[in-house]
């Protein structure tokens, strides 16, 4: 399951990390963005051994204009989301996106040779999202991957709300684990959680 998390969040980065212009259709935005991500990862040295802190920043520029981190984090969440404060959202918000930073960061560092092609775009019925599937591409065996994105009416650019490998959501995938932490301590015994869990040296 790890090693699917870890698959799942490399490749999720990969999608979202260049805003792109508002009319890009959803297919053509992950092909770009796809494509650019991976060439700087092979380019940059400091993504390559590993530097959190060079993750972290192409994250927060990048990142967070193409994946509307508000809605994984309350999918992730689930019911018990509507009881949260403003502050804890806040908190859950940043120690979500903490924790897929860690999940990927040494992922990156194994990015070679991969390429990535679109396959297909369908729409999901009865709403406004579509679900973009992709091949990632290297010396191994091609990698299925699905994105999961949205633009409803009042939204001016196409976002990334959830990725799939392997026939895994990575949203719906924390949503179980979370789920055990919110039974035991509701949302602030979750944020303490995921605190501890992003720890330097916490896996």
């Amino acid at each position: 399951m790890f090693k699917t998390l870890l698959t799942a969040s490399t490749l999720f980065a990969a999608a979202a990390v260049a805003p792109v212009a508002a009319q890009t259709t959803p297919d053509a935005l992950v092909r770009q963005i796809s494509v650019e991500v991976i060439e700087a990862a092979k380019k940059d040295p400091a993504i390559q051994a590993g530097d959190l802190n060079r993750i972290i920043t192409l994250v927060d520029t990048k990142v967070l204009p193409s994946v509307n981190f508000e809605v994984m984090t309350r999918s992730a969440v689930g019911p018990q989301w509507r009881q949260a404060t403003p502050e804890q959202r806040s908190k859950l918000q940043a120690e979500f996106k903490t924790l897929l930073v860690r999940v990927y960061a040494g992922a990156l560092t194994q990015v070679k040779d991969q390429s990535v092609e679109v396959t297909k775009t369908l729409p999901v019925s009865g709403s406004s999202q579509v679900v973009v599937q992709t091949e990632v591409r290297g010396s191994g065996e091609p990698i299925k991957l699905d994105y999961r994105m949205d633009k409803p009416a009042d939204v001016p650019a196409w976002k990334i709300i959830d990725v799939n490998v392997a026939g895994i959501w990575l949203v719906q995938s924390y949503r179980s684990q979370f789920a055990t932490e919110l039974t035991k301590g509701g949302i602030d015994g979750l944020i303490a959680a995921l605190v501890e869990r992003n720890k330097p040296g916490k896996g």
